[in-house]
């Protein structure tokens, strides 16, 4: 019997090539994956899977450690709500940022990044470079793709496969791979929104 519900989403479900996928780390991944790939579409309904994966995501990087990665999920729970309310039921509707907007966001992004990793490694957190980096880019994304730029997928494949490394690395072996899916999955999203391309008036 298990005595807490940590204990129920850590049973491991099966073994492949000698990696045990736990319970709580299969249905973040096929939460994730329901979410990103509707996503591509701009369709409104993206965003309630968005904030499950969300908090099952959450939840498994803090028994990892892993705590800017744990925390970016609190932002996509937030974006999930925003991006809910902000699409309505039409969906997205696909636009350009400016050269002037693109370079501002990477020069902030950047200066974040560097400034918030000092701070990650003194608290003990586990891979804090690469850590920060997914956390302040994936940020970046996430409202970009709320506000509905289309950069956001360009940003989200950077992430995704800084993403893929980091987890590989942590043995999150099962999340590498799924990572490694959405890094294929955001080269479609940039196919699919262009399609959604609205020029500003």
């Amino acid at each position: 019997m298990f005595s807490t519900i940590n204990d129920f989403v850590a049973t491991v479900l099966f073994t492949v090539l000698g990696y045990q996928v736990t319970l709580l780390e299969l249905l973040a991944v096929l939460a994730s994956a329901i979410g990103v790939w509707l996503g591509t579409t701009g369709k409104q309904i993206m965003w309630p899977w968005w904030g499950l994966s969300s908090a099952l995501y959450g939840w498994l990087f803090l028994n990892y450690d892993l705590y800017a990665s744990a925390a970016v999920q609190v932002v996509f729970i937030a974006a999930a709500i925003w991006g809910w309310f902000g699409w309505g039921p039409t969906g997205a509707i696909s636009r350009n940022l400016s050269w002037t907007l693109r370079a501002v966001i990477l020069g902030a992004g950047t200066i974040t990044w560097l400034a918030i990793t000092p701070f990650l490694i003194s608290l003990g957190a586990a891979a804090a470079l690469p850590d920060a980096f997914g956390l302040v880019f994936s940020v970046i994304a996430q409202v970009i793709m709320v506000l509905q730029f289309r950069e956001n997928w360009i940003v989200w494949l950077v992430v995704d496969l800084a993403y893929v490394a980091l987890y590989w690395s942590q043995d999150l072996k099962f999340t590498a791979l799924l990572y490694v899916a959405f890094s294929a999955i955001a080269l479609r999203g940039w196919i699919n929104w262009q399609k959604l391309y609205r020029p500003e008036c």
